[in-house]
């Protein structure tokens, strides 16, 4: 079709502000968040924690800064954290952990990023003597980004918390897309969040907020964060303008998260009516499609569909990923399937 592309699917990071959301920002109690006294954001930090069973919780500017955060908190400089190799932890955070917390990682792989007890039971040296790197953490993410936007079976954490918490490790959650899970099942935010030591939730993805994530933990754990996060440059003072943005992502739009759902399951639809070696749409379970691009490269394949109307991201050398948003319909998300289908098949 030429011109514009005229459905974005890169990420669900691309959600702007609602008319209600520039609302309540603008009308947000501020005062200075470094002094701790920002009545909005400590609001905020106290009830994201209450909802995920935490004692405190931490406002960070972006989930990457509360993943470090986190993983901080558990890992000793030397010491490794045990994860999935499509972890955002450690594919996407520019290897943060490592350059600035002396942090290493070892991996595992998994089918669409689903966790197995096993496999990291085989990987755990808690204590691996004075040649070897000791094991501190492990690092879940629900949902799995790269994995397709896996929701995590829950008794696949449960028995992932248990086992390490028997070895003595502790266990972060990466869960940006926490909400996602916890509207595709279900499941209590809570309970995930009480399996965990330390758990990163953001609003800036299908919460469509502007800015912000939240770290969780115990009060002691946070009050060491917030002196590492004001270490890095990540202290803020009049917050509460982007707290209230957040709050009222959880009060109005939590609950709209499955119309995203639903939407990436029809774009799957039309894509695997035409290719169905490209997605097998049993599997998508939240806003996010990874396609298999065949013979085709990734980088063509979202050249070809912006040139045809839709952005998508390459996330592998053969692989595409389309996130559905807030800023997206379902009849644009189903548009969009048949657009790319017809891209895939070229």
């Amino acid at each position: 079709m030429g011109g514009e592309p005229l459905i974005d699917l890169r990420s669900d990071t691309l959600t702007l502000p609602t008319a209600g959301m520039r609302a309540a920002m603008a009308s947000a109690v501020v005062g200075d968040d470094v002094y701790g006294e920002d009545p909005t954001v400590n609001a905020l930090e106290a009830r994201v924690a209450e909802l995920l069973g935490h004692e405190a919780g931490l406002f960070c500017a972006t989930g990457s800064l509360a993943n470090l955060l986190g993983v901080w908190l558990l890992v000793q400089p030397g010491q490794e954290l045990l994860c999935d190799v499509r972890a955002h932890v450690a594919r996407a955070e520019l290897g943060a952990h490592a350059a600035l917390h002396g942090v290493t990682m070892r991996t595992w792989d998994s089918a669409y990023g689903v966790a197995d007890a096993a496999t990291i039971a085989n990987l755990m040296a808690p204590d691996a003597g004075p040649y070897l790197v000791s094991t501190a953490a492990v690092a879940l993410e629900n949902t799995h980004n790269f994995g397709g936007g896996t929701v995590q079976p829950y008794e696949h954490l449960a028995e992932v918390s248990s086992l390490c918490h028997d070895a003595g490790l502790s266990l972060h959650l990466d869960g940006a897309r926490l909400w996602n899970a916890h509207a595709a099942t279900g499941v209590p935010l809570a309970d995930y969040g009480r399996l965990f030591d330390t758990v990163n939730v953001c609003f800036s993805k299908g919460l469509g907020a502007p800015v912000g994530s939240m770290l969780v933990s115990t009060a002691a754990n946070i009050a060491r964060a917030r002196v590492q996060r004001k270490r890095l440059g990540g202290g803020w003072r009049q917050a509460g303008v982007l707290a209230a943005a957040a709050g009222y992502a959880l009060d109005h739009h939590l609950p709209r998260l499955a119309n995203d759902h639903v939407a990436a399951a029809a774009f799957a639809a039309e894509v695997a009516a035409v290719m169905p070696a490209a997605v097998e749409v049993a599997r998508v379970q939240t806003n996010i499609v990874v396609l298999d691009t065949g013979r085709g490269t990734a980088a063509a394949v979202v050249a070809a569909a912006a040139d045809a109307g839709v952005k998508l991201s390459a996330v592998g050398a053969r692989a595409v990923r389309a996130v559905t948003h807030q800023e997206v319909s379902v009849d644009e998300a189903i548009a969009a399937g048949r657009i790319v289908a017809e891209v895939l098949a070229g």
